[in-house]
């Protein structure tokens, strides 16, 4: 029996529990794709499948609504894969372990994926259905969105004859969403030699963070490993001789990175001191989180006597001058509209080899001037570094439209089902909408969906309870496309 039979909606959870049976990493979607493909070709839908693994389904409308205007469904297929520390699950090959638990759909161990694959989800239970109300359906499911939006970019929109387009990507019931932040991927390089020395090796890990989204959850200021490596090395640099051996950190640039790890090399008499150190900062970021961090975690591990190849003292100083400079985190509210972040930074990954440490930062904002500031201040960090940086992908900003048919509707069958006005808003996340529109500038786009908490980490889990209302929406509004 599947774990998510007995859940509302029936159909909706079906497919999902389906679709979690499949690895489905962003750069990993031939199989997901396929199965969406065979889902159409088993039901006589019309489908198409690109280069990169879009796929487009359409489906014509039920009685009465033969001769309406198409609705676009549109969700992705790919999902951040994020993992306990001592999870051996394998992305690549394992099917999500899914469990329920207070009202809530979750992953033991792992992310679950909810992002997108609950749009996929009721898209498909639509596209299945016998007895849905609705106008021709034009279900677009695209490919690698969580890491540059490849798919949305690949995808060709000229095949669609619809103008409305709900997008489900958003992960806050209640909220229509009608413009997001425009995004730059950047790496930066910065060289370093490396040379044999000897000496006491103290190996740090800083982990236990929360982690989660870094668009949506970003306004929280949760901590960031990477970050908070850099201002613990800086310390132990003002007190003893180090050298960096090692350093690496986060696996996403659009995850608030949860843990990093860094081997440290001083002198034998020195290293008394880094444990001290590194005890007195973890008590220094206790007290500034306030509890917010519960599970913050700061080991270390000492060996004495040992003969390695470590960066040298100019190449330590550059890279722990870069991580206490280069900026991160929230930066701007929005002046608009209240609560709603404008601009940040988030330096998600880092990266080692003999001859370089590689940094990927993913930044945000609503106002392109502001973006491009941004990523210079990331860029010239690099430079007094000794580094260099490029921008590696960008996607646009998706601009808020007045002469929306769409989000009306969606307001007034929000107000009949539950007797009070959605509220509308930008959100912070990339969408893939802003891309969309820069194909077809006519499209009339509105995001929505169910309550998703800690999205992009291991302790993301999908409301029941709201999956249900948001699929009671869904099937409303389709009913008055007519």
């Amino acid at each position: 029996m599947a774990v998510l039979d007995n859940l509302e909606p029936k159909q909706v959870f079906h497919f999902f529990e389906e679709l979690c049976k499949i690895p489905h990493a962003t750069f990993d979607t031939k199989r997901i794709s396929d199965y969406c493909v065979a889902f159409a070709k088993e039901r006589g839908l019309e489908v198409s499948q690109d280069e990169v693994n879009n796929v487009i389904i359409k489906k014509p409308g039920t009685p009465g609504y033969e001769d309406s205007e198409p609705v676009i469904l549109q969700g992705h297929l790919d999902m951040i894969c994020e993992k306990t520390p001592d999870s051996d699950h394998d992305f690549t090959k394992d099917g999500l372990d899914l469990y329920v638990e207070d009202g809530y759909v979750r992953a033991r161990n792992t992310s679950l994926g909810g992002d997108d694959g609950i749009a996929v989800a009721m898209a498909m239970a639509v596209l299945d259905s016998k007895d849905i109300p609705h106008p021709p359906i034009e279900a677009v499911f695209t490919v690698d969105e969580e890491l540059g939006m490849g798919g949305a970019e690949a995808v060709d929109l000229s095949q669609l004859k619809g103008k409305m387009l709900i997008n489900i990507d958003s992960e806050e019931e209640g909220i229509l969403t009608t413009g997001c932040a425009g995004g730059i991927f950047y790496k930066t390089v910065i060289p370093m030699k490396k040379e044999a020395a000897e000496g006491s090796l103290v190996k740090i890990r800083i982990h236990g963070l929360l982690g989660g989204h870094s668009g949506n959850e970003i306004h929280k200021q949760r901590g960031n490993a990477n970050k908070m490596m850099g201002r613990l090395l800086y310390r132990l640099g003002k007190e003893t001789d180090l050298r960096l051996t090692e350093i690496a950190g986060g696996s996403k640039d659009n995850v608030i990175t949860m843990n990093c790890e860094a081997g440290v090399l001083v002198p034998a008499e020195q290293a008394e001191k880094v444990e001290a150190m590194t005890e007195e900062m973890k008590q220094i970021w206790l007290d500034e989180f306030m509890g917010e961090e519960p599970t913050l975690a700061v080991d270390y591990q000492t060996d004495k006597d040992v003969h390695i190849d470590a960066y040298d003292k100019d190449s330590t100083t550059r890279v722990i001058t870069y991580l206490e400079i280069c900026p991160n985190g929230l930066q701007e509210y929005s002046r608009k509209l209240k609560g709603i972040v404008e601009s940040s930074l988030n330096l998600g990954v880092i990266e080692c080899d003999d001859t370089s440490v590689t940094t990927q930062y993913l930044i945000r904002s609503s106002v392109e001037s502001r973006k491009q500031q941004m990523r210079e201040q990331v860029e010239l960090s690099a430079i007094i570094a000794g580094g260099k940086g490029e921008t590696t992908g960008e996607y646009p900003a998706w601009q808020f439209k007045p002469d929306s048919k769409l989000r009306p509707l969606m307001i007034e069958t929000y107000k009949e089902l539950y007797g009070e006005e959605p509220v509308v808003s930008a959100v912070h996340a990339g969408l893939e909408c802003g891309l969309f529109l820069g194909k077809r500038p006519d499209l009339d786009c509105v995001s929505c969906g169910p309550n998703l908490l800690d999205i992009h980490s291991f302790n993301e889990h999908l409301d029941i309870a709201s999956t249900q209302r948001t699929w009671e929406y869904l099937l409303a509004i389709l009913k008055k496309c007519k």
